[in-house]
């Protein structure tokens, strides 16, 4: 005869805060007296989500209590000069006096509207900073609230861009109808950030394409050291003009040393160097003459620059859509090469 506790068990209706059931891992069914009911629970590792990535600690910079108080000294300094500037025209005529008053208030009008500027400048990069950060806490936590907040400030910071209308017209549609947090930013990413990312990427592949002519070609490694200075600058502008960011002069100085420091903590030459083993495996390197390899390197470091620009300017990390790679930017560069390869 088959024995009873072998016999599977029937169907039945319970409640887990009954006093007779028993909850707990697998472990828990070679454990406990046999009376009552056990429920295996079922273990969530697969699903276990990343904690938050922590804030960054704000501290006292030297460097900045410096360069405000010399920047205050150098304004009183130009203050008193034009004061004392103005006293000799009257003292001269009084139409150069008046002239002279004239220059000094559209001098100080247009002094005040760069102010002006550069402070929306850099209101705006940190602005998408926090978006940034906001964005891989929503993540990592599933927090709909959030997520929900972090969305709502990508729709505002793209309000004005026309080439947006239709993603944030489907956000929109959408925004009350998802109840998880990672979902509702997987979906801002492909309405709004896929776009974007398109030109990005294309953005990337032409610097790096341009930059790998020209210095291929150019005699002098001075010429090939202001050119690619000069790309690199122009691409990391032109990536923070296309996600939003519309640096002023000090905002584009911050932004510039944020790309610096994201290329060396995420390890700069790491993708190069794989890409530049592929080539050489391939047996390119053989049948390229020394100029046209130092513009493929250029081209490689342009190109890996112009990703890191991308990770700083994006106003969030890639949840879904697939982060580009160098080798990804640079198949445009070598055609010849990947048709024989």
């Amino acid at each position: 005869m088959t024995d009873p506790k072998d016999r599977p068990r029937r169907p039945a209706a319970f409640r887990l805060d009954d006093a007779e059931i028993v909850t707990g891992g697998a472990d828990t069914a070679s454990r406990g007296d046999g009376r009552g009911t056990r429920v295996i629970l079922e273990s969530d590792d697969d699903a276990a989500v990343p904690a938050a990535p922590l804030p960054r600690k704000k501290r006292f910079r030297w460097g900045r209590l410096f360069w405000g108080t010399l920047s205050a000294l150098v304004a009183m300094a130009i203050g008193l000069s034009l004061d004392a500037l103005i006293r000799d025209l009257f003292a001269r005529n009084d139409w150069l006096g008046w002239a002279g008053l004239a220059l000094v208030g559209l001098l100080t009008v247009s002094a005040l509207a760069i102010l002006g500027r550069e402070l929306a400048g850099i209101f705006r990069l940190e602005r998408i900073d926090q978006l940034r950060v906001d964005a891989a806490a929503a993540v990592a936590t599933d927090d709909a609230k959030s997520a929900r907040t972090v969305v709502e400030g990508l729709v505002a910071l793209y309000r004005d861009r026309p080439e947006t209308a239709r993603g944030r017209a489907d956000v929109a549609v959408h925004l009350g109808e998802i109840i998880d947090g990672r979902d509702l930013l997987v979906l801002a990413e492909s309405d709004l950030l896929l776009p974007l990312d398109r030109t990005a990427r294309r953005l990337v592949a032409d610097a790096a394409k341009k930059v790998s002519v020209v210095t291929a070609v150019s005699p002098r490694a001075v010429i090939d050291l202001l050119f690619v200075a000069v790309a690199v600058m122009g691409l990391i502008r032109k990536l923070a003009d296309l996600y939003g960011g519309r640096p002023g002069l000090i905002g584009f100085i911050g932004l510039m040393r944020h790309v610096i420091a994201h290329l060396a903590v995420t390890g700069g030459m790491a993708a190069t160097d794989s890409l530049l083993h592929d080539v050489v495996g391939h047996g390119i390197a053989a049948r390229l003459s020394s100029r046209l390899g130092e513009g493929v390197i250029n081209g490689l470091l342009t190109a890996r620059v112009g990703l890191a620009a991308i990770d700083v300017c994006r106003p969030m990390p890639f949840i879904n859509a697939e982060r580009p790679g160098v080798q990804d930017v640079m198949r445009g560069v070598f055609p010849e090469a990947e048709r024989k390869t």
